[in-house]
């Protein structure tokens, strides 16, 4: 008799894990659970469905329920909820969440991929009307009305200075909107260096958004219900017409919690190396699971796309047989604000301190191409490194659209484990319309050389 298989998302990490097992073992019975309308969509790309670059919610998906079924030979069911796991018994409950109908489903093996949710503050009139949040295709419909709304001209107020949020903004704002972003910490992007950080902000204040940082967020004012202003703890009121809460997710662990799953950092599934849970016949994978450090070594929570149809990849193999493993994460991320690229990966500096290194930060800016090449733009570089051995820790950069390779080159280094002298001595290509004679990589490293101890 056929194992059965039962995937709870369906989405990244869920439809990874199904179409992996049932590439490797076709003769596992697979059926995978989706509580939202849609599976298999590109949510990274939702701030410009919201903005109107991409037109129509269809365009965000890769797979249909109709091609889950028919082409991989796996039912897949939308708005249907896994309320339950009895792991004595190996069922699900599941209900269906158009009809009210509840049913059980025994399993063999189970993969839980349910995700992450928005953060919503505890906060006065965190709960009227006109306040979004952005994390699935439904998300972003309601979204997109607001911002597509006619009259007069729409004033929003987007509630966290993170990727999403700030790429939200650049889409209201090319809309025509009066966009205010509210940021708690003292600078947007935290992370990021404090000159870079500079940057980002004054790129956006270029292009019209009115940047708040230092400004926690008090209350949101209602009239009738609805939400009309952002009051800040300082005593300002900014009004507005609709608010994006960006803050933010955490892990939808609830499930594997109730079923007495073991839970770790940030509240996220903890999980072995092949993605097995506590429960040896439990797999998890995803924006719900603990991390690794790939450098570290310590847990940690990076939810992202990469990460999930990574992790997904692997958990698939893996229930079919396989020994694969997942060596844990650096946190590599990119996105744009309006012409500002900006790319990080590995430790911050702070980051690097605070794991027990003597940490040495190196900054260089230097163009992208041959100076006498028309169109050349700086790359500024800022490298992390461990002061004793020169090994290279983290990266950042902003710039132009070439940033975002070069970080990869980054990427590699550190999962290498090289030095910096190491990454000096690269053979890397060189044309005038792609890269001057010394590329901004070379010479980031060759000048972060200097601050290793001899």
């Amino acid at each position: 008799m056929a194992e059965k298989l039962i995937v709870i998302g369906g989405t990244a990490a869920g439809l990874s894990a199904a179409s992996k097992a049932k590439r490797v073992n076709p003769e596992l019975e697979i059926t995978v659970f989706e509580r939202s309308g849609y599976i298999s969509y590109g949510a990274c790309g939702l701030p410009y469905f919201v903005g109107g670059m991409i037109e129509q919610p269809d365009d965000l998906v890769s797979l249909t329920v109709e091609q889950m079924r028919g082409k991989r030979g796996i039912p897949t069911y939308i708005h249907h909820e896994v309320t339950a796991i009895d792991r004595l018994n190996r069922t699900v409950t599941v209900v269906n969440l158009d009809s009210g109908e509840t049913s059980m489903y025994p399993y063999d093996k189970l993969v839980i991929a349910t995700g992450a949710s928005p953060i919503r503050p505890k906060i006065p009139g965190a709960d009227a009307e006109g306040i979004y949040c952005l994390r699935t295709v439904e998300d972003g419909i309601c979204l997109k009305a607001a911002v597509q709304q006619d009259g007069q001209k729409q004033r929003a107020a987007i509630i966290g200075g993170g990727f999403i949020g700030l790429e939200v903004a650049e889409e209201m704002a090319l809309s025509g909107l009066e966009v205010h972003v509210f940021e708690m910490m003292p600078r947007l992007l935290p992370f990021l260096n404090e000159q870079f950080s500079r940057m980002v902000h004054d790129e956006l204040t270029r292009h019209g958004v009115h940047v708040h940082t230092g400004a926690a967020v008090q209350a949101i004012a209602e009239q009738d219900g609805r939400a009309c202003g952002i009051v800040t703890a300082d005593g300002g009121n900014v009004p507005v017409d609709f608010v994006l809460m960006s803050i933010g997710v955490t892990p939808n662990s609830a499930l594997a919690a109730m079923a007495g799953l073991e839970l770790g950092f940030k509240n996220a599934i903890v999980v072995d190396d092949e993605m097995r849970t506590s429960d040896p016949s439990i797999w998890a994978c995803g924006d719900c699971v603990q991390m690794k450090n790939r450098i570290t070594g310590a847990p940690c929570y990076v939810p992202l796309g990469t990460t999930a149809n990574k992790q997904g990849r692997i958990a698939g193999d893996n229930i079919a047989g396989a020994h694969e493993t997942f060596k844990g994460v650096l946190g590599s991320m990119v996105t744009k604000v309006f012409d500002l690229y900006i790319a990080a990966t590995g430790l911050s500096e702070q980051q690097a301190k605070d794991a027990g290194y003597d940490a040495a930060v190196s900054l260089v800016t230097k163009g992208d191409r041959a100076s006498y090449y028309p169109g050349s733009r700086d790359n500024n570089i800022c490298l992390v490194l461990d002061r004793k051995t020169g090994r290279l820790l983290g990266a950042q950069a902003l710039g132009s659209e070439s940033v975002a390779g070069r970080m990869n080159v980054f990427a590699t280094a550190i999962t290498c484990g090289m030095t910096v002298q190491e990454i000096n001595e690269l053979d890397l290509v060189y044309s005038p319309s792609v890269a001057p004679v010394y590329d901004p990589i070379l010479i980031a490293a060759s000048q972060a050389m200097k601050k290793v101890a001899r």
